[in-house]
């Protein structure tokens, strides 16, 4: 009877209310949850991320909060998938967009730039060094792996290479590369507007332009 009690409640709880339906309602709450994150992790110096927390930030009770997570780990997991979804998402847009080799790359590296560029959080989030989080060390290490592929796959499309162990070792290093120039530019170490930063990047990410400098390089 318990078990038909509690399923009772659920379906009650999803009806429609106001002209919104009941999973609309969770999704946009869910919505907050996630931006409430996104404005913990991305300031200065973010604390630990709470229920308590997240919940006075998104004006939701816990109760609110446990429909969609199952605690505060899962949340910030939740929030770095996202993140990494839509880049991985836009950049693969970019790529394929491109009719040329350097216009894949051009392609792919605009659509990161935009990303963390239109919120600067997610960057924050995606590359500061102050987020000592396991859950984000996890989530980062898990990040540099699926580039890492992304770029191995698509190196044979922009560059005569082997698609062997050297190529891997290159994607590595790209990735890695690439993330720390992005990192030091969302933390203000870097002082180039965007057209600068994506320019540099596409010239370290093809090898037929790192002989020529960044103006000499053109972006398609």
């Amino acid at each position: 009877m318990l078990g038909v009690s509690n399923v009772d409640e659920t379906a009650q709880g999803l009806r429609a209310y106001g002209g919104e339906s009941g999973d609309a309602r969770v999704a946009r709450r869910r919505t907050a949850l996630i931006d409430a994150t996104l404005d913990m992790l991305a300031e200065p110096e973010p604390g630990a991320v709470t229920v308590r927390g997240i919940c006075a930030r998104a004006s939701l009770t816990p109760r609110y909060f446990y429909e969609s997570f199952a605690g505060a780990d899962a949340l910030v997991e939740a929030t770095y998938d996202l993140i990494i979804g839509e880049i991985a998402e836009r950049a693969l847009a970019g790529f394929d967009a491109g009719s040329s080799p350097r216009g894949k790359v051009v392609g792919a590296v605009e659509a990161i730039v935009d990303v963390i560029e239109s919120d600067p959080r997610k960057g924050r989030v995606m590359f500061s060094d102050t987020l000592r989080s396991p859950v984000i060390a996890t989530k980062r290490a898990e990040m540099i792996t699926l580039f890492t592929n992304l770029t191995f796959q698509s190196a044979p499309a922009v560059a005569k290479v082997s698609g062997g162990q050297e190529t891997l070792a290159a994607a590595h290093f790209q990735v890695g590369g690439l993330g720390r120039v992005l990192a030091s530019w969302t933390e203000g170490l870097i002082d180039l507007d965007r057209s600068a930063l994506v320019s540099i990047c596409v010239q370290m990410l093809l090898p037929e332009s790192r002989a020529v400098g960044p103006s000499e390089a053109k972006l398609s």
